[in-house]
């Protein structure tokens, strides 16, 4: 069955942020996130001005609490004129409010706003106490929601997969629909308080749970009558070629469905090596001149001896990374919904051993099979307290032989334990050159220099592997 490949986006209302635009109405938005410290101000601005030049449209940055805010409001002045900021914060509501009064749109994650920090407990809650726990969330919020009417200040309600809060947990469990109701309890204060400059992002790190996710919330959206934008990223995605392969999985799925208003990939490397990635993934959908339109891309599905059903990806795309790109952001997509298991990729400028490799590749990312070590890692913050980018490497040279292995790599606490929990084992940040160590979600090695922590991730796997 050859596929009609076409591109019909979802409606959406306007969101105002700053000096542009968000919506069904606009072009889809690109953006990024600083890795510098927010209080490190001439670096940070430095990052600014080299994501700008490479086409960002949203900055964002941590904001843990009032010194940031400060720091934000100086880096304000010297960016104002390029684009948008945004205050990343979690933990603390009243920074947020602080926040909202520098900056053009505040990041709140839902599952620590009014909640304390996951301890991973169940609690039993009466549906008067589970009541009570939203009248609270309702209070605290429209605190916030007030302020950025008086600032016309956008939010975007950020739900993690890895940080929702125990409350969620014990009600609906690690579910999408616990991860939606994060979402609709917040955009149901909204909709009372008549603030409709909301944008969504639900994020995850595993591809199929971020596009279930999405999509199930676009259906409840649909069903409560609200038509907020959406912010698409896959958190967590790693970095090179594996790192962009599983950002196009996900971000591709939803983008083929005309779901996402700005996009974010997420990747452990320089912020500004984020921005042409999105910026392609983009256009490929949303550009009528794209090659997905001009007849050089044909996407299959078929049925193969065993009865499964396989995709067939064809392309004359000679540019690597581009077919890299466009054939994972076309194939997830088919992959899920016609329940394939096989993933064939024709191009004729490429060796068919280095398409097989691909298709691997793509298959792994959307956890249609396992054919190696896979790394989930974040891309870093300001929160983020050792060498991102050089830990990683050193982590994968000493587990790249373990097929089969998921290990998370984490710069810090926020989302570290629970985004990882799709993990075998955890390496996170702790403190300054500290790391603890985690055996899914069991923090089994606390706070330990970092210089001995690869060395015994390795001992700790082994032991395991012994005990087995």
């Amino acid at each position: 069955m050859q596929l009609k490949l076409t591109y019909n986006r979802r409606k959406t209302h306007t969101v105002e942020v700053g000096n542009i635009c968000l919506g069904s109405d606009y072009p889809i938005r690109v953006q990024t996130m600083a890795n510098t410290s927010t209080n490190d101000i001439d670096a940070s601005v430095e990052q600014a001005r080299r994501c700008i030049e490479a086409g960002a449209e949203l900055l964002r940055y941590t904001t843990q609490g009032m010194r940031e805010v400060e720091s934000l409001r100086e880096i304000h002045e010297q960016v104002l004129t390029s684009v948008p900021l945004v205050a990343d914060v979690h933990f603390q509501a009243d920074v947020a409010d602080a926040a909202a009064q520098v900056v053009e749109k505040v990041r709140i994650n839902p599952g620590n706003y009014i909640d304390p920090a996951r301890k991973f407990q169940h609690i039993d809650y009466s549906n008067t106490e589970y009541r009570q726990e939203l009248q609270r969330l309702r209070e605290r919020f429209t605190r916030l929601l007030d302020i950025c009417k008086e600032y016309h200040t956008a939010i975007r309600l950020g739900v993690n997969h890895g940080s929702l809060s125990d409350r969620i947990m014990s009600r609906y469990g690690d579910t999408p629909a616990g991860m939606v109701e994060s979402v609709m309890e917040f955009l149901r204060v909204a909709e009372d308080e008549h603030f409709p400059n909301i944008v969504i992002s639900i994020k995850a790190s595993n591809t199929r749970v971020m596009v279930e996710t999405v999509r199930l919330l676009v259906k409840e959206m649909r069903h409560e009558k609200m038509d907020y934008p959406l912010h698409l990223g896959v958190t967590e995605a790693g970095e090179g070629e594996d790192g962009r392969i599983k950002s196009a999985v996900g971000i591709g799925a939803l983008l083929a469905d005309g779901i996402g208003d700005t996009v974010r990939v997420s990747l452990s490397e320089a912020p500004e090596h984020e921005i042409p990635v999105a910026r392609d993934l983009v256009d490929y959908f949303t550009d009528p001149d794209s090659t997905r339109y001009d007849g050089s891309v044909v996407a299959e599905v078929l049925d193969n001896i065993g009865g499964n059903a396989e995709v067939r990806y064809s392309s004359m795309e000679d540019n690597w990374e581009l077919f890299c790109l466009q054939a994972a952001a076309e194939s997830g997509r088919l992959l899920w919904d016609y329940k394939a298991t096989e993933l064939t990729l024709v191009n004729p400028n490429f060796s068919e051993s280095k398409l097989n490799f691909l298709s691997k590749d793509i298959l792994q990312a959307a956890r249609v099979r396992m054919y190696k070590t896979e790394y989930i890692s974040c891309p870093g913050c300001g929160r983020t307290l050792f060498d991102l980018e050089k830990t990683i490497q050193e982590v994968k040279a000493a587990t790249q032989h373990l097929n089969g292995l998921k290990i998370g790599i984490m710069g810090c606490i926020v989302n570290g334990p629970g985004e990882m929990a799709d993990a075998d084992y955890g390496y996170v940040g702790a403190g300054r050159e500290r790391v603890s160590l985690y055996r899914g979600k069991e923090c089994v090695l606390k706070n330990i220099p970092q210089e001995e922590a690869v060395e015994q991730l390795l001992k700790l796997i082994e032991q395991d592997k012994q005990q087995s």
